[in-house]
């Protein structure tokens, strides 16, 4: 069996059940252990899969129903808002900076009320934050509008990002697995994707529970960020592996 039909037949099995071993592999297929295993690697640098130990795992049965940013609200709580006090730190007066949507940013808003800096978001929730703070410019990015996250996105909202150039750029995500890091929403992906090309800096803010987890769409290398910012939880083994790919801030540690 040549390459193409091995991988198909993997993608096949993996559309029907949940895990495929590489035992299965072998000896469905009558391959060398080698083989199979160089196959699971092509295969999860498409992001068509995922590695676990001893064969691969569907991404399509991972995918979960997407939650409400109501939802998100109540979850992680006292992680989300270490890391945005952490974050708020890194950021001087005077800069202007790229807000994305999510409840860790939404913290980080209300971290910045008081501060004095221009600030660009396509996200409803963070402009209601700060919309009423005399300090700071403010400029919310239209779109169509994504009720379920509260952000702006499509045609319009990619083109009024790319018009613009950011110090820092601040993005959170649902999950981050190795160089990868996704989101639900192709259409909030791509908007996260622009507006971290025009940022100076780029920090993505998840707790810890965001890694080594899998969504829907790749928007974004972990290495293409200048820092991952997480909570204080997150396990020195996991850190240590990100390390290699990125730098990796715990928000407990100064």
């Amino acid at each position: 069996m040549i390459k193409k039909e091995r991988l198909n037949w993997i993608l096949g099995q993996l559309s029907q059940q949940t895990i495929i071993t590489v035992n299965d592999i072998m000896e469905a297929l009558g391959v060398s252990d080698m083989t199979v295993r160089r196959d699971l690697a092509e295969l999860e640098k498409e992001h068509r899969l995922i590695r676990i130990h001893g064969g691969a795992q569907s991404i399509n049965n991972l995918n979960r129903q997407e939650k409400t940013n109501l939802e998100k609200q109540s979850v992680q709580v006292t992680e989300k808002k270490q890391i945005a006090t952490f974050t708020a730190k890194r950021i001087q007066d005077g800069e202007t900076i790229f807000i994305g949507p999510g409840t860790t940013l939404e913290f980080l808003a209300q971290e910045l009320v008081d501060r004095n800096l221009r600030i660009i978001t396509n996200s409803l929730p963070i402009f209601d934050i700060l919309k009423d703070s005399s300090n700071i410019d403010l400029l919310l990015i239209g779109g169509e509008y994504r009720p379920v996250t509260g952000a702006f996105v499509g045609s319009l909202a990619s083109t009024n990002v790319t018009s613009l150039t950011f110090s820092k750029a601040f993005i959170s995500a649902n999950a981050i697995y190795r160089d990868a890091v996704a989101t639900y929403s192709e259409s909030e992906g791509t908007i996260q994707e622009l507006a971290l090309n025009k940022a100076i800096e780029k920090f993505l803010l998840v707790d810890h529970q965001k890694f080594n987890s899998y969504d829907f769409f790749v928007f974004y290398k972990t290495s293409n960020f200048d820092y991952v910012i997480t909570d204080g939880k997150l396990s020195d083994n996991i850190k240590t592996e990100y390390e290699k790919i990125t730098h990796v801030l715990k928000a407990n540690e100064e």
